[in-house]
Parts: structure tokens; C-alpha cells; sequence
């Protein structure tokens, strides 16, 4: 096995982050500068656009605040929505398939979370690492606590 990330870490797709906080912010001033730059436009209108540029950054930003932290006691997937708290015990598998568009975590109450903060996107290479490196720490911490797993 190869040696274990030091914790606390941080898995996010850094790459589609970047891409999608400057597409963000350029849309927010292009469509500002529109409004101002529009002479027939009231102040109402003007309000709008700027409103509406803001409104689309914000949805980029919250698709931009993927991540999954591990730390000593367990991981806290953070999707585009929700973030989840969930102990090492309650995580069986840490999936990434050909195909897959996340890492897929199988939980102990059978079902299975969805991790965005490790996604094949952009950076195929560094997303399988980060898989990799997170089904490492899961099975480090499943061997070291087996007595959580029974039941």
C-alpha cells in the first residue's frame, strides 16, 4: 500500500474550481458593465442585470464548493447542496469506476453517497489519485477499527 496522505486533507477537483469561479466572476462583469454601459436602461433594469449576474455566480459557486475533507475521525462530503458528516466505520467502499462522473462512497446502511469533491472531469490522472488515496485512508481506519464495522 502505498503511504497514506497526511491528515486533515482536502480532495476537491481544483481545476474545474478555477474554471468555474472565473467563469463566474467574468460573467458578473460582462454583464454589469453591459448594464451600465446601456444608456436607455433605468436604474430598476440596471438593477436586474447586476442582480442576475450575481445570481449566476452564485450558481457557480455552490457548483464550485465541492470537497471532501478526511480527518482523524471520519469525512465530511460537501456536494453541491448538502454536506454530510460520516465516520470511518460508516464508509464500506470507496468506488471510481471507468464512467463514473464522482467517486461513489457505499455506506454501512446500504446505501450510496455520491462525492463530488473527487471528479474525473478535467483531471482524470488527479482524481484517480485522490480515490485511491481516500480508499486508503477508509481501509487504514476500517483495519484499525474493526469493532465498529460488527453489528
Amino acid at each position: 500500500m502505498s503511504e497514506l496522505p497526511a491528515l486533515p486533507v482536502t480532495f476537491r477537483p481544483g481545476r474545474t474550481r478555477a474554471v468555474l469561479l472565473t467563469a463566474g466572476v467574468a460573467i458578473f462583469v460582462v454583464i454589469t458593465a453591459v448594464a451600465l454601459l446601456l444608456e436607455k436602461l433605468g436604474p430598476g433594469e440596471r438593477l436586474t442585470f447586476v442582480l442576475t449576474g450575481a445570481l449566476m455566480f452564485g450558481v457557480l459557486a455552490m457548483l464550485a464548493r465541492v470537497k471532501v475533507v478526511a480527518d482523524e475521525s471520519g469525512v465530511t462530503v460537501v456536494n453541491i447542496a448538502t454536506r454530510r458528516r460520516l465516520d470511518w466505520a460508516e464508509i464500506l467502499q470507496v468506488n471510481l469506476r471507468p464512467g463514473d462522473p464522482w467517486v461513489f462512497l457505499n455506506l454501512s446502511d446500504g446505501t450510496s453517497l455520491p462525492a463530488l469533491g473527487i471528479q474525473p472531469g478535467i483531471a482524470k490522472q488527479h482524481a484517480i489519485a485522490d480515490a485511491r488515496a481516500l480508499r486508503a485512508l477508509a481501509e487504514a481506519h476500517a483495519i484499525k477499527e474493526p469493532e465498529d464495522r460488527e453489528g
